[in-house]
């Protein structure tokens, strides 16, 4: 099949589109790695709200991805910062999300967002105020038989003076949690207002306390999510936590070697690239779960140039590429996102996010994506 595309100069290019297909597979409950996909929510296009209003959430089309998700054998990472909250659902509607889930997939495997935004920083004043965001939402979750992703706070990177105060505040949360957590290191490459976190600018120093606090709390912690983008920090971190503490990767651009791992250890996965590559997660895993290393790093490795570009800086907008492809692949009617993030990437990234995710077999109906690339194009004049 053939499309035109506009090149760097505006000029239209006719493409030629691989016809190629991900081979289909579902992970089983021996599969080598635990995979979590961060999940996108659908946003309801007919919505009078304004984008910077309250969300409204196209409720159906959202739990059939989780559906679609749960059909590949992947984990689902419900409500997560960056793929949802703090960039258009407040935390009821968060909430909303997680019970919807929980009802609609009562045996997935499903952990939850637990965050403290409901509180602004802006209106923290101690840390009693973010110890007692962060137990609203521990209950609330815990209430409805959720699992837990224990997630950065903004509130608590404004008030706490010393990495002991990230300690506490961690000891107290983790003290109300039912069963073990994941925690989540997100870096400020993802949300700004989290530079500093654990108290420090070097990582070498948040990493002390970062475990010291795991150290402390053991028992209430099943692994860390540690998003930084540095695969050698991860590396360090995975080498040092204490045995049967998971390293789940949240790096989005060396994820298939840090899965893969090495000789001292290796990482499952928690990723919001595993979103619109989840077939691909799933034929790569299942052959990797067969003993077939090479076939799992030769449906993944191409795929990190796609996933580069769609978390490229300002990565917080990575978003705008996911739901462009669950546009594409039919998952969804219609190009539209909570705080109308479908502008924040310009025509060219689209031009060459459709271009890499043919080349690795991620459009699942050439004749479909197609049409509907031609529709975004006419948008914008080509």
């Amino acid at each position: 099949m053939k499309i035109m595309l506009p090149d760097e100069t505006g000029a239209t290019v006719e493409y030629v589109m691989s016809g190629k297909s991900v081979p289909v597979a579902t992970l089983g409950s021996n599969a080598a790695r635990t995979v979590f996909s961060a999940a996108h929510v659908v946003a309801d296009p007919f919505t009078a709200n304004d984008p910077s209003g309250p969300a409204t959430v196209d409720w159906e089309a959202t739990m059939a991805f989780r559906r679609h998700l749960d059909s590949l054998g992947l984990g689902i990472a419900e409500a997560m910062d960056t793929a949802q909250r703090g960039m258009g659902l407040d935390w009821p509607g968060a909430l909303d999300l997680i019970r919807r889930t929980k009802a609609e997939l009562p045996d997935a495997l499903v952990f939850n967002g637990c965050g403290t935004d409901q509180l602004a920083a802006s209106d923290a004043r101690d840390l009693d105020d973010v110890r007692r965001a962060y137990f609203e939402q521990i209950e609330a979750i815990q209430a409805v038989g959720g699992r837990l992703i224990l997630m950065a706070s903004r509130a608590l990177v404004k008030v706490a003076a010393s990495p002991e105060d990230y300690i506490s505040v961690y000891r107290d949360a983790l003290a109300r949690c039912d069963q073990p957590v994941i925690l989540h290191w997100l870096g400020d490459m993802f949300d700004p207002a989290l530079k500093g976190y654990w108290g420090t600018d070097r990582f070498e120093s948040a990493l002390e306390t970062c475990l010291s606090i795991i150290s402390e709390n053991i028992d209430k912690v099943d692994g860390i999510k540690i998003s930084l983008l540095d695969k050698d920090k991860e590396i360090l971190m995975r080498r040092r936590l204490p045995a049967g503490v998971k390293m789940y990767t949240g790096d989005d651009f060396n994820y298939p070697e840090l899965i893969e791992g090495d000789a001292e250890g290796f990482s499952h996965a928690l990723l919001g690239i595993f979103d619109p590559l989840a077939p691909a997660a799933a034929h790569a895993i299942s052959r990797f779960s067969a003993g077939d290393a090479a076939a799992f790093r030769e449906t993944l490795d191409p795929t990190v140039p796609l996933a580069r570009l769609i978390f490229r800086a300002p990565t917080q907008y990575y978003k705008t590429g996911v739901v462009f492809l669950a546009w594409l692949n039919g998952f969804q009617d219609h190009f539209v996102m909570l705080n109308g993030a479908q502008a924040m990437r310009p025509l060219p990234y689209f031009v060459e996010v459709f271009r890499l995710a043919d080349q690795c077999g991620l459009l699942a109906d050439a004749e479909l994506a197609a049409d509907r690339m031609r529709k975004l194009l006419a948008v914008y004049g080509v």
